[in-house]
This record gives structure tokens, C-alpha cells and sequence, in this order.
């Protein structure tokens, strides 16, 4: 069963516009899918440079490779032949034809070698990661999540409720599209597949020779620490790897699009603030496996429940901004005194603070640390508590309470 994408129309919008798309984010979730669902009915070719024939063809003489696969052409997994991109680069320059490339990469565009010297300004990069709560509830206009009342009462019509359980589902479940459509029914079959890909496959393409065991031990270590700071120490520990490994292997999942990182937000009047990053997994699904829940009932009830909460929101939030290609500017913030807020978004000068909280109703003390934000330069605008209320309220025009089933 096929499940509509956000980033469909934006796609069918720069085609006609960007003479390339380059579609980002990892295995699994989908991004193949979504365009050859896209190109049924017209004459575009498809080629994946998972095909050892092809790959080898495109990295060794790529000038024949496009005489033996004709644009208008999807490339799939475009990252294995950077070669390429020298290539598309001289026949854009030379055709001008909007939507003549689509290409698909499992590794961040910011990330991926070779793309951004030769293809600069000649290609719309989107980022797909895994089902977003809105594709997965069929909601129509997918937007950027916003603290724009009237936006989430209208939203809210068309949702039901959700308990604390149902969202805990959604956790443990995780939101990869073969899990979501159910042509897999057992999570811990396929991710454990998943895992051993990765490590077997595109780690290894990107690091050259890699401890399996290894690199497992500190793949469930990282799982442990979402939502946390960032500790190379701890994690190097208790992978028993050096804090160097660690580094270089967390890099590997950012690249891959495993996990991405929220910095605190900080500028010339805030001057306490702290400057490590927190770590995040776009999916929850794989963080629940490799933490060894066993089901959503005792992961909502575990020690991790509210790491994993905050994990889930926060993932939400990020891709809702990716489907509508839209730059997140989003940080959380903490001073020195150990003061924090978990979400700060910026946007057109304003400050958007946002609390998290595993509660039906929360109390409005929890509120106070928005005052945090008063002494920066940007103006502190309307903040929320995004909690497992069951409608959308507020304790004041600038506060409000805000269901998570409305992100």
C-alpha cells in the first residue's frame, strides 16, 4: 500500500522550474518510492547505481552512461558514482531542461562529497526522512508547525484525539513506510535487517573497514543518549572505542540521516548560554530497538519515556519543515544554571519557545522558563507546551497548550 508523501506536490512544482531535484535521507523510507509513483505514465528512465553494472559504468566512463540511459532519468542512489555530477553539470549547462534529473542520495546533501562544488545552484535538494505523524493521520496542506492558534484549531477538525498510548505506538512502531503499511508486521526482524545494512553496506562505503560488533555496541549506546547532550566520553565508554572513533562514527550517522543534532541558541546578548548540541534519531522506531523495549506498554512506562517523548516531538517538528522544503531554524536552549527550554524556533525575528511534557494537563509554571528568551535580542513571541492534552487550550493569548497529535 502506497502512502502519500507531503513533498509530492513540492516535488511536481520544482520539476518544473529546477533542471535537477535531489531527493536526500536514508534507506528505507521511502524517497524511490515516492518518485517512481511520481513518473508512472511519463517516459522518464530509471536507474539504480545500487546495480553493480551501473554503478561501475557511471564511475568508470560516464560519458557512455548517458548515452545508454537517456534523460529525463531518475538515478537512484546517486552518491556511489560522484563522477556523475561533472556530467549533469555540463549537460544542464547545455540543455536547460527543467526536471531533466531526478536523483535520490542516502547520505545529508550538506554531507555528500562532489554534489554542492559541481551542481551549485542548479539543483532543488530536498530532505525525506522517514513517515511524518501527518502523512501517516492522512492530512491534506501540510505546513511547517507553526504556534498560529487559528492553524491548529482548524487542524485539530480533522484529527481524533490521541491517548498517551496511541502516541507510544506510534513510537514503538517507528514511522518507516514498510512498518507503517504493515508489508512488515515484526519490528525487531526489520531492524535488525536494518541495522546490519547499514553496517555491512553504506557504513562500511563510507569508512572503509569497520568492527561490526563494534560499531553496534556504540550505535545502542548513542540510541541510550537521545535527547541528551552530546558526550563523547560517556559514549566512547561504554562502546569501548576511543572519543575519536566516536566522533568519526557519530559523524557516519549524521551523514546517513540516522540521527541529526538541535544546537542551543545563543547570540551577543545571551551570553551564559551553553554550546553543546543534543543528539536526536529521526526515527523512533530504531531507538525502541535498540534500547530493547519490548513493546509500546513498557516503553511508556520505562525509564526512557521521556527522552523517547521528547525525541518523537521534537523528530515530528524537524519533518514537518523537510516535507514543505522548508529550513528549520530550530535550538533549544540552556544556560549555565542548568536552565532550559527544550525548542526555540526562530522565525521573521521572533522567538517561538516550546516546553515538553509527557502530561494530559500541565500546569502553567511551566511556562516561567520562556522568560529566559526576554533578554535576547529577538523578540519572545507566543510559546507552548506540547503535551498529551486532549484538545488544543491555553493559559494565555501568548501561552497555549497544544496536543502533540497536532504537530
Amino acid at each position: 500500500m502506497y502512502i502519500k508523501r507531503d513533498m509530492e506536490n513540492i516535488v511536481l512544482k520544482l520539476t518544473k522550474e529546477y533542471p535537477a531535484i535531489l531527493i536526500t535521507g536514508p534507506r528505507q523510507v521511502g524517497k524511490t518510492t515516492m518518485l517512481q509513483n511520481l513518473m508512472k505514465g511519463t517516459d522518464r528512465a530509471y536507474v539504480s547505481l545500487d546495480d553493480l553494472n551501473a554503478r561501475s559504468l557511471a564511475k568508470s566512463d560516464p560519458d557512455m552512461f548517458f548515452q545508454v540511459y537517456k534523460t529525463p532519468i531518475l538515478i537512484d542512489e546517486v552518491q556511489y558514482a560522484p563522477e556523475l555530477f561533472t556530467y549533469i553539470k555540463i549537460m544542464i549547462d547545455k540543455n536547460h531542461t527543467p526536471g531533466e534529473f531526478w536523483l535520490t542520495g542516502s547520505q545529508i546533501f550538506k554531507l555528500m562529497g562532489g554534489v554542492q562544488e559541481s551542481l551549485a545552484g542548479r539543483v532543488a535538494v530536498l530532505n525525506l526522512s522517514s513517515l511524518s505523524q501527518n502523512e501517516i493521520y492522512n492530512q491534506n496542506n501540510p505546513k511547517p508547525f507553526s504556534l498560529d492558534f487559528s492553524l491548529l484549531a482548524e487542524k485539530q477538525k480533522d484529527i481524533e484525539p490521541k491517548t498517551v498510548i496511541d502516541i507510544f505506538k506510534r513510537i514503538y512502531k517507528g514511522s518507516m513506510p514498510s512498518l507503517v503499511s504493515g508489508a512488515y508486521l515484526d519490528n525487531n526482524i526489520f531492524y535488525s535487517s536494518y541495522v546490519s545494512t547499514y553496517i555491512e553496506r553504506d557504513v562500511k562505503e563510507i569508512s572503509g573497514s569497520i568492527d561490526s560488533l563494534a560499531f553496534f555496541k556504540f550505535i545502542v549506546s548513542v540510541s541510550a543518549r537521545t535527547s541528551q547532550l552530546v558526550n563523547y566520553a560517556d559514549i566512547a565508554r561504554d562502546a569501548e572505542i576511543d572519543q575519536t572513533t566516536a566522533k568519526k562514527w557519530l559523524r557516519i550517522l549524521e551523514t546517513l540521516g540516522i540521527i541529526f543534532y538541535l544546537h542551543p541558541f545563543s547570540n551577543n546578548t545571551l551570553k551564559r548560554t551553553i554550546k553543546t548540541p543534543k543528539l536526536y534519531f529521526y526515527d523512533t522506531g530504531l531507538v525502541s530497538y535498540l534500547t530493547k523495549w519490548s513493546s509500546a506498554e513498557t516503553l511508556e512506562s520505562g525509564a526512557m519515556n521521556g527522552a523517547i517523548f521528547e525525541n518523537y516531538v521534537v523528530s515530528e517538528i524537524i519533518k514537518s519543515y523537510y516535507n514543505s522544503a522548508v529550513t528549520p531554524f530550530i535550538y533549544y536552549y540552556r544556560d549555565k544554571d542548568a536552565r532550559e527550554i527544550d525548542i526555540v524556533i526562530e522565525k521573521d525575528g521572533k522567538l517561538f519557545p516550546i516546553e515538553i511534557k509527557k502530561t494530559g494537563n500541565p500546569p502553567s509554571q511551566l511556562t516561567r522558563v520562556f522568560k529566559l528568551l526576554d533578554n535576547s535580542s529577538l523578540i519572545r513571541s507566543t510559546g507552548a507546551i506540547l503535551c498529551m492534552a486532549n484538545k488544543l487550550s491555553a493559559f494565555t493569548a501568548n501561552e497555549l497548550i497544544v496536543p502533540v497529535s497536532l504537530i
